[in-house]
């Protein structure tokens, strides 16, 4: 139990201001449709298809080649276009098509430079590597804080602040809070874990079938396509996808990257908890001809299972209850982790102090 102490401090102490701010990260995120402040933010959604196609078409028209569309959700009346060109170049535009907010970087849009923080630290596929193996000491310090909390259960006292900014009544409170949100912490971490790193996702997710089921269930189709049209017929190819999946909404579409690449239209069922879905089509860029299409919800077990980890983390699903319940989850991880940095590097004990308590411990 020492050794299990110490690593739990050390971890703590090392890694708790990282898992401290991505915690207030993600706190901020999971609200971000209701303090972004756009014009036309809050209107009502449409999705018949001919205000999709038309604002589709117009959207697409723009200078500047835009490179895609996610379309405009329920809560969030904007859709967001990004250009092919420039670092994280975008804009909104209302629903028919007219934009009322651009961006040259991501840094003039905070909820975009927000969620690079938080997913990737600002530093790209190292960022990510950074955090995933954050999530995974966070959860390391879950399960080894609970265990360490077993043998002082009986002093247990809940309160949401310490009741001093002393290091014994900070510890006290580290230790009782931690194991009341411990439960909401894991499914944090894990959640965020699994978007990171994928064999850690094949392996929470291998109860529901066989991993390799899995993994090629979720690998993307190859096609050949044709080059872009100048003019791609959308309204042909939207008409499409509405006949495949008739109750489905549109929510990503996306033009070839490099030459021989189809254009993608990503769609969510009634049924998926994915806010993007991946039910998606894959059309020739030259003719709108469907390539090919792959439904959610047929997908393995365990893809399935993997598609929920996004909208449990993120608040995408449960609504304003859940979204609360996460934002307990945020805070606290944040406090949790400041709090541990705090003691451990600047309210240690002095050594005088340490050397009596050793003195004094039974042998």
């Amino acid at each position: 139990m020492k050794l299990l102490d110490t690593l739990h401090r050390w971890t703590g102490g090392l890694i708790g201001l990282l898992l401290a701010l991505l915690g207030l990260s993600g706190t901020i995120l999971l609200h971000k449709d209701a303090w972004i402040g756009i014009p036309h933010a809050g209107d009502p959604l449409r999705t018949d298809l001919a205000s999709v196609t038309a604002a589709t078409e117009t959207i697409m028209a723009l200078p500047g080649a835009p490179q895609g569309i996610i379309y405009a959700h329920d809560g969030f009346g904007l859709h967001q276009g990004r250009f092919a060109l420039g670092e994280g170049a975008g804009f909104y535009a209302d629903q028919s098509g007219r934009v009322v907010a651009g961006w040259a970087s991501q840094w003039e849009r905070p909820e975009l430079w927000i969620f690079d923080f938080h997913h990737h630290l600002f530093a790209g596929d190292s960022g990510e590597w950074v955090t995933g193996i954050a999530g995974l000491c966070g959860l390391f310090f879950v399960v080894t804080g609970a265990i360490l909390w077993w043998r002082t259960r009986k002093s247990f006292r809940l309160r949401l602040w310490p009741k001093r900014m002393s290091r014994p009544a900070i510890v006290t409170h580290h230790r009782d809070l931690g194991v009341v949100v411990a439960p909401l912490l894991l499914l944090s971490l894990v959640t965020g874990t699994m978007m990171i790193f994928r064999p850690f996702a094949m392996a929470m997710v291998a109860p529901f079938g066989p991993v390799a089921e899995t993994v090629k269930s979720m690998e993307p189709p190859k096609y050949e396509s044709g080059p872009l049209a100048a003019k791609p017929d959308y309204a042909a190819m939207f008409a499409a996808a509405r006949r495949r999946f008739p109750t489905a909404e549109f929510r990503i579409l996306s033009l070839p990257r490099k030459a021989g690449d189809p254009i993608s239209l990503r769609m969510r069922q009634q049924a998926e908890w994915l806010p993007n879905g991946r039910t998606t089509l894959w059309f020739d860029a030259a003719t709108g001809r469907i390539l090919g299409a792959r439904d959610a919800l047929a997908m393995a077990p365990g893809a399935q299972a993997f598609n929920k980890a996004y909208p449990l983390h993120s608040g995408k699903v449960g609504g304003l209850l859940w979204r609360l319940v996460l934002t307990l989850s945020g805070l606290s991880l944040t406090m949790l982790g400041s709090f541990a940095v705090w003691t451990f590097w600047f309210r240690r004990p002095k050594p005088a102090k340490r050397a009596a308590k050793t003195a004094l411990a039974p042998s």
